[in-house]
């Protein structure tokens, strides 16, 4: 029989894992920065591990781990603005191999090669809260709802949002459609 540690942890990992690709990229679409996202990523999986009792078995855990993401996400941007600025440590990514013997996750790649680097800029460049909410819903896969219960705010702000999100993702992705071929220019 095992004990309540290893039950923990082995429910922890049956359950909560399997969500660590998709707490990666909402991450990283909140934070735009990979570096920081792998932060972001540990973090909210340290804490989720820590407040396992605390979830309820049967119940969403994705929601769960998200929101979780969403408050550190939060803490830590509070905490960035008091600290003020950092050393990139990317100018020193040439000279690690773990990014060589990494192995690639494939629903990353493919999400990778769908979303091309001009989406993901105008993507970044939304304001925070409709940025975020669209990450939810179109990255995560979340429900208005889900969404709504980790942000806090009604599911109708949600739709909201995300009407605006997507519009103004159209107004800034128009041309780049058009000439990808995704779209023909429509007469005005």
């Amino acid at each position: 029989m095992a004990s309540a540690p290893d039950d923990k942890k082995e429910t922890f990992e049956k359950e909560a894992l399997p969500y660590l690709d998709t707490v990666y990229r909402v991450a990283l679409r909140l934070s735009g920065d990979s570096t920081q996202a792998d932060d972001l990523t540990q973090e909210t999986m340290f804490k989720a591990y820590r407040a396992w009792h605390q979830y309820k078995q049967g119940t969403n855990v994705r929601a769960w781990l998200l929101t979780i993401l969403r408050h550190t996400f939060i803490n830590e941007y509070r905490r960035e603005k008091q600290r003020g600025p950092t050393v990139d440590v990317a100018e020193f990514e040439q000279f690690t191999v773990f990014h060589d013997i990494q192995e690639v996750d494939p629903a990353g790649r493919f999400f990778d090669q769908i979303v091309d680097d001009e989406v993901i800029r105008a993507i970044d460049q939304l304001p925070p809260e409709f940025r975020e909410c669209l990450v939810l819903s179109d990255i995560a896969d979340l429900s208005y709802a889900e969404i709504a219960d980790i942000m806090k705010v009604p599911v109708g702000t949600v739709k909201s949002r995300l009407f605006r999100a997507r519009q103004a993702l159209q107004r800034v992705l128009y041309d780049y459609a058009v000439e990808a071929g995704y779209i023909k220019r429509s007469v005005r």
